[in-house]
């Protein structure tokens, strides 16, 4: 197959925002191209022109392809470091000040991000005191993280990632094993709320403590990640925390100068300015 080429990829998106008002003509083109690439290899499609007319002709194709551009590799207690810094330093100091707790994971894929979080308040002890949310774009992916469904394998590396954190149980406490899959119990699933939510075209929906949106801007330029974090910065609460990927920064941002940098190494930021 031929490379794609720019016009290629602005006639998609284009036709894709006037159609189903999904927007994806900010995200970092490199990215985007070598993921629709991808895209047409696997459904066996030859160009993009073809991909627009079958879109067309079977509007509801637009799932498959938005389930995977937006796509992203998760694994539960992900940088096992990073959960420590949160459990042992970011949450005892919200609770300094509050007695109820708002945490946001945007971008949420498909849960395992949120599913550690419910454990890791769990086993503080604070659960009840903290109203979890977690939105994503792709409506494919959030009924797989409300199925809370984690193949075997996927596990092994996600107990690794749970002894080096230093949980305080075991992960195999937490899962069932259900036709040789893992399937989260209730308990930790059902005190998160799940929501569809575009980080570049929703608006503003609640008030948190904590944001944390890891490794999502990574597939946006920079026009769309000043964007979008200007509205996490309005999301959060005064000295609230906003978390961001490991290869991201808030550095060269407009809103750069209404934070201070909590944690580098873990790209924690606090809030300080309205």
């Amino acid at each position: 197959m031929r490379d794609i080429e720019i016009s290629e990829l602005r006639e998609l998106t284009e036709y894709i925002k006037s159609r189903y008002e999904y927007d994806f003509t900010d995200y970092a083109m490199s990215s985007f191209r070598r993921r629709v690439f991808r895209f047409l290899e696997l459904y066996k499609i030859a160009s993009v022109s073809m991909l627009i007319e079958k879109m067309k002709s079977e509007p509801d194709f637009i799932n498959n392809f938005v389930d995977e551009i937006t796509v992203n590799v998760t694994e539960m207690f992900r940088d096992p470091s990073f959960w420590r810094e949160v459990r042992d330093h970011i949450i005892p100091n919200i609770l300094l000040n509050h007695k109820k707790i708002n945490i946001w994971h945007a971008g949420c894929s498909s849960g395992e991000e949120v599913f550690s979080m419910s454990i890791l308040l769990r086993e503080m002890g604070i659960a009840d005191r903290v109203r979890l949310i977690a939105t994503d774009l792709d409506t494919t992916i959030l009924e797989r993280a409300k199925k809370a469904t984690i193949t075997l394998k996927n596990m092994e590396l996600n107990q690794k990632n749970y002894v080096r954190f230093q949980g305080t149980k075991n992960l195999s406490d937490y899962f069932n094993i259900v036709n040789d899959k893992a399937v989260i119990k209730p308990e930790i699933v059902n005190s998160i709320s799940f929501r569809e939510h575009d980080l570049v075209k929703g608006g503003i929906f609640n008030k948190f403590d904590l944001v944390l949106c890891r490794n999502v801007m990574i597939y946006f330029n920079q026009t769309l990640q000043n964007e979008v974090l200007k509205k996490l910065h309005e999301s959060l609460f005064k000295h609230g925390y906003l978390i961001i990927g490991s290869k991201e920064s808030l550095i060269w941002c407009e809103i750069a100068n209404k934070f201070i940098v909590v944690n580098n190494e873990e790209k924690i930021y606090k809030k300080i300015k309205e």
